[in-house]
């Protein structure tokens, strides 16, 4: 008999015409000791699932059930871990752990639910910050105590909903292995919901992909054998079958072509701040060496004397080329970019875009950050006018309306365009804030992990929007990431920063894939994984905060 049963179970919420269905006719198993996940876009009804297994929400139809018995509220057997971590903040670590121990086993000797909790904050690797509190920990470290938690009230069933998603990339690979090793070591049930692909392949004995519409999609087995380890996998064949086969059925089903083409983009010049005879002169872009970066440092001044960041920083950039910044989280990767953006000042060295100083901010500079703050009371339409009106002084009104609609058209808003900025979810703001860049013409695209905030699905959706415009303009472009699939897809070359403080360059890896690119052609490429291999290699001798000796580097494109 299945451990955990959904049959035929529906939910909806609202009446009439405000009724929104959710969930459509699940029918599911879960066996015991079964690692299954739960793969999907956001607004799929992932988080509605895990709530309702775990007694939380009830169905609109259809019936859950737990070893045969209807599931009618939270119980003890079904523990849940959450993406927000909900700790105590006036409790230690223990403290955290222990109000669960208490709740669950109110009879249980003192002595003995110390020893539990002591067991479950060892298993976690928190021993050495037992007695800290929330505020002292990092957001990994909060998210292990809420897996300790769970597990000391020795549940039947872990669900887990999204536990990692509010992590940095390092840390969420880290505490996924942990998951796993602690799933080895007590062979619980576990129910995980996430939406990034490699972490449902590093876990799961099953994965099942949940459709856009509600209803359950593809089943895939998962037969890589355990322990699973990441940087192994990367060679292994049968993970990048997987990888590239649930990756095309989620594309397939979930990222449809959103861009109509019935304008055409006006023959209309910007002109960048730049008095008119200067503009004329500077006509013939420079093709080689268009971005010069040359011997750049950046210091702060602290209490205990200057602190450099970024040194010898020493890369030149052909025009048209798409670079990729990427390493490890204090690196220096977005005080590089926003220096170069004209809104840090530049401590030593210089920065020239085509043969002209960089200082202060200019629209010829267009940046992209990871919020696209924008004016939430203003349109989409708006908000993108905003910048266009500024650079086409001597384009008509209809012509500077072309640009802006051309971009949020290309970008895949052509039916949001009129509603505001506070009414779009955050992939349209983000879309938003790319259509916002383009329509500026930019000599240089300066992108600082635009798509770090989405959940991966709609990252790679956005990333092949942002891929299909620039193929359009062939602007200039770097882009800051810490994501090393987003960082090989989009680039010609990446360039990898050592540690900081004292940040610099410390390996070039050129990307010879074709173009136009998209993900799903890219992981059947066979040079694909090599590129990968290269830069996780780089990240892993970085990992734990090393700072080995840069390797001497390729400085200009050739």
């Amino acid at each position: 008999m299945a451990l955990l049963k959904l049959d035929n179970l529906s939910k909806s919420y609202g009446e009439g015409l405000h009724r929104t269905e959710v969930l459509k006719n699940i029918s599911l198993e879960v066996e015991e000791g079964e690692f299954l996940v739960l793969l999907g876009f956001s607004g799929t009804g992932k988080t509605t699932l895990i709530n309702l297994l775990a007694g939380l929400d009830t169905p609109t139809s259809g019936s859950a059930s737990f070893k045969g018995a209807p599931i009618t509220g939270p119980g003890p057997e079904r523990g849940v871990i959450f993406q927000s971590y909900s700790l105590m903040p006036w409790l230690t670590v223990t403290g955290n752990v222990r109000l669960a121990v208490d709740s669950i086993f109110p009879k249980m000797p003192a002595a003995e639910k110390a020893e539990k909790v002591a067991h479950y904050v060892k298993m976690v690797g928190l021993s050495h910050a037992a007695s800290r509190r929330p505020a002292e920990l990092s957001g990994g470290m909060r998210q292990r105590v809420n897996v300790a938690r769970a597990l000391a009230m020795n549940p039947e069933v872990l669900l887990l909903d999204e536990p990692l998603s509010a992590l940095d990339a390092l840390t969420r690979a880290n505490l996924a292995d942990e998951i796993e090793q602690i799933w080895e070591e007590d062979k619980k049930t576990c129910v995980l919901i996430t939406n990034d692909v490699d972490e449902a392949i590093v876990l799961a004995d099953r994965i099942i992909a949940l459709n856009p519409d509600g209803t359950l999609g593809e089943e895939f087995k998962v037969s890589i054998p355990r322990p699973r380890d990441r940087t192994a996998m990367n060679h292994d064949e049968t993970f990048k079958r997987l990888r590239a086969e649930v990756t095309k059925y989620l594309m397939d089903v979930g990222i449809e072509a959103k861009v109509e083409g019935s304008r055409d983009l006006p023959d209309v010049t910007p002109i960048h701040g730049l008095p008119s005879a200067v503009a004329k002169a500077q006509e013939g872009l420079i093709e080689n060496r268009f971005l010069d970066f040359s011997q750049l440092h950046k210091v702060y001044p602290t209490p205990k004397g200057p602190l450099t960041v970024v040194e010898d920083f020493d890369l030149k950039i052909d025009r048209g080329e798409f670079i990729s910044l990427i390493g490890h989280s204090g690196c220096g990767k977005s005080t590089v970019l926003t220096m170069a953006a004209g809104l840090n000042d530049i401590s030593k060295g210089a920065i020239k875009l085509d043969g002209r100083h960089v200082e202060g901010a200019d629209p010829e500079r267009a940046v992209v950050f990871q919020a696209p703050s924008l004016f939430p009371w203003l349109t989409a339409k708006e908000n993108v006018a905003i910048g266009a009106d500024r650079v086409y002084p001597k384009a008509s009104q209809a012509e500077r309306q072309d640009v802006v609609e051309y971009y949020l058209e290309r970008v895949g808003l052509a039916d949001a365009m009129d509603k505001p900025a506070s009414a779009l979810s955050n992939g349209m703001k983000q879309r938003v804030g790319i259509a916002r860049a383009f329509a500026l013409s930019p000599k240089l695209l300066l992108l600082d992990e635009p798509f770090g905030m989405l959940d991966s699905l709609t990252r790679w959706e956005l990333q092949e929007v942002l891929m299909e415009v620039w193929s359009r303009t062939k602007v200039t472009a770097i882009c800051v990431t810490h994501d090393v699939d987003e960082a090989i897809l989009l680039a010609d070359r990446v360039v990898m920063m050592t540690n900081g403080p004292q940040a610099t360059i410390g390996k070039i890896t050129e990307v010879d894939l074709p173009r136009p690119r998209t993900r799903k052609a890219l992981l059947e490429h066979p040079d694909y994984y090599a590129y990968r291999q290269e830069v996780l290699d780089f990240l892993e001798e970085y990992e734990h905060g090393a700072k080995p000796k840069p390797k001497p580097k390729a400085i200009a494109a050739e």
